[in-house]
């Protein structure tokens, strides 16, 4: 089943979408919001395979809020009245743009490239872990760089960092690579016991935690000195990994 979130701050607009969804694509699930900042909460619960997002909203525009979403797991499908801000839609790497009042067919089409690219993601995955199989005799954690073939231990590996589209991965010497891929891609590299994923922002080396800091959230020190943000919804198992008590 497709998830699909709607974004807009006209409540009209939504009740026509969410009707047109309904009634031409089948086997979806879909929550509304007209406001975008409750949305992010939305979006980290309800984990939607697309967004629909407007681009002019009084409250946050389309654009703000991808970038307050931080690490995105999902498609983005813009909708707007105005056709001004298809470059800018097309950088934010946009399924698709789609006009207001929205047609049938265009909207039909928009929901089938969404699936294409689940469905292409999926073998990718699926592909990748077949070769991880294959290669786990290998020691070595391949990571493609610079025009370059980094073969790394893990141990040597203390953090690796989101920004957007590219992963920065910090190693223990001081040295970093920056790769460009998102980390959702390059994680699956790292799917040993010590890596954890403490936010989204933030794959950590369990063994390389120096020490916990319970403000907010939560944060770790590593042995390098950096610092990693720890998500609330993901303490409770951090904690439990580095048995250590609440």
């Amino acid at each position: 089943m497709l998830k699909i979130l709607l974004v807009d701050d006209e409540v009209d607009a939504l009740e026509v979408l969410e009707w047109k969804l309904k009634r031409y694509v089948s086997d979806v699930e879909i929550v509304s919001s007209s406001s975008p900042k409750k949305a992010l909460d939305i979006v980290r619960d309800f984990c939607p395979h697309v967004v629909f997002l407007d681009i002019q909203m009084p409250e946050m525009d389309g654009f703000s809020f991808l970038e307050k979403a931080g690490f995105r797991d999902f498609s983005v499908i813009f909708t707007t009245a105005h056709d001004e801000f298809a470059l800018k839609a097309i950088k934010a790497s946009a399924v698709d743009y789609l006009l207001k009042p929205i047609d049938k067919i265009e909207l039909i089409e928009a929901v089938e490239k969404v699936r294409i690219k689940l469905d292409k993601e999926n073998i990718g995955h699926k592909l990748e872990t077949v070769m991880q199989s294959i290669g786990k005799t290998c020691e070595k954690i391949n990571i493609t760089a610079d025009g370059k073939i980094y073969l790394l231990d893990k141990d040597d590996v203390v953090m690796l960092q989101s920004d957007k589209s590219y992963t920065t991965i910090y190693l223990k010497c001081d040295k970093t690579i920056l790769v460009s891929k998102t980390l959702k891609e390059v994680e699956k590299k790292f799917e040993y016991n010590s890596f954890f994923r403490v936010h989204n922002s933030f794959l950590v080396n369990l063994d390389h935690v120096k020490e916990y800091m319970k403000r907010m959230g939560g944060e770790l020190v590593l042995t390098n000195g950096l610092t990693a943000s720890v998500s609330r919804n993901k303490k409770a198992e951090l904690l439990e990994r580095l048995q250590l008590t609440k």
